[in-house]
């Protein structure tokens, strides 16, 4: 096992600390809606159980993923995050229709809310719970490239911005009095909901469609490549393409038709190993042909026009 299997393996710790704060923030935030009877504080216990399927659901597939290449994936399984952040979206757009369907029950059917105060402080202490849960999993998803996390991070940090305007709805209601500023906020944390529920599934589906990979790492391949345009080779059909968080690069290097086959056997070694060393959780690929023979240069693009991931070199 690598030392990235190793370090991927353990990222079901994540998991397992985002599901022991769902837990958490179910039972505190239920607890709130009991005291105060706010429907608001229910949309948010609510999307806290969304919150807890998603954490299972990122266990299952960061386990998954963890697993070495084997005969029948031979890229590995990396690509099962997407599942998991794809599931969280899909769970986080039911959410918002039954925060939805509560909200305007209860702007028709409006009731006083109670205990306002006492509500309100085990909110906010199970929103604090969230943002420090949330704020760890960011990190771990930056260092370690882990949609999975990353998603689950932008879901926590949006049930803690919802849990401030339903706040800031129960607060407006124990001032003014006005019963129907809690319905409607609740609706405002649906319309909240579904954009991220949306935002999520659509970078899940953009995965499993093999997207290129971001611009800063196209930019960092140009300049890896920049440094040898004294070398006498050139390079094209530059493709790339993010697999979890894996990134796979493949490009054709044309030499001298002089070159002995070990000297740009040499060289194209050397193209891979800096590419690799430059961008973490890589794997390059390489064509060696011949500067000399026309038929190097028919595979330039994929077609016309060229593709997004056919990245012309400079």
């Amino acid at each position: 096992m690598t030392l990235n299997q190793l370090d991927r393996s353990k990222l079901t710790r994540f998991a397992w600390l985002s599901i022991a704060v769902a837990v958490l923030t179910i039972s505190l935030k239920t607890v709130a809606f009991f005291i105060t009877n706010s429907v608001g504080l229910l949309s948010d216990a609510l999307e806290s159980i969304v919150n807890l399927v998603g954490a299972l659901m990122a266990l299952g597939m960061l386990t998954i993923a963890a697993r070495p290449a084997d005969e029948n994936h031979t890229y590995g399984h990396t690509k099962a995050e997407y599942f998991s952040s794809g599931v969280e979206g899909t769970l986080i757009l039911v959410a918002a229709l039954s925060i939805g369907y509560t909200a305007i029950e209860r702007l028709l059917n409006p009731k006083p809310l109670e205990q306002i105060g006492v509500g309100l402080i085990v909110s906010v202490v199970a929103s604090l719970a969230n943002l420090s849960v949330s704020l760890i999993l960011k990190r771990a998803g930056k260092q370690y490239n882990s949609i999975s996390l990353t998603s689950n991070s932008h879901h926590l940090m949006t049930d803690v911005w919802t849990s401030g305007g339903v706040l800031i709805g129960v607060g407006a209601v124990a001032l003014t009095k006005w019963q129907v500023l809690d319905p409607i906020i609740a609706m405002v944390v649906a319309l909240n909901i579904v954009w991220t529920g949306v935002g999520i599934i659509r970078k899940s589906v953009s995965g499993l469609m093999d997207t290129a990979i971001d611009k800063e790492y196209l930019d960092v391949i140009q300049n890896v490549l920049g440094q040898h345009k004294d070398s006498k080779a050139k390079f094209h059909a530059l493709r790339t393409r993010q697999s979890g968080s894996q990134k796979i690069i493949s490009l054709h290097v044309l030499v001298p038709g002089s070159w002995t086959v070990e000297r740009g056997h040499q060289f194209v070694t050397q193209i891979e190993n800096e590419l690799s060393t430059a961008i973490a959780d890589s794997t390059v690929f390489t064509h060696l042909e011949s500067l000399t023979d026309p038929a190097s240069f028919d595979d330039v693009s994929y077609g016309s026009p060229k593709s997004k991931s056919d990245t012309p070199l400079k």
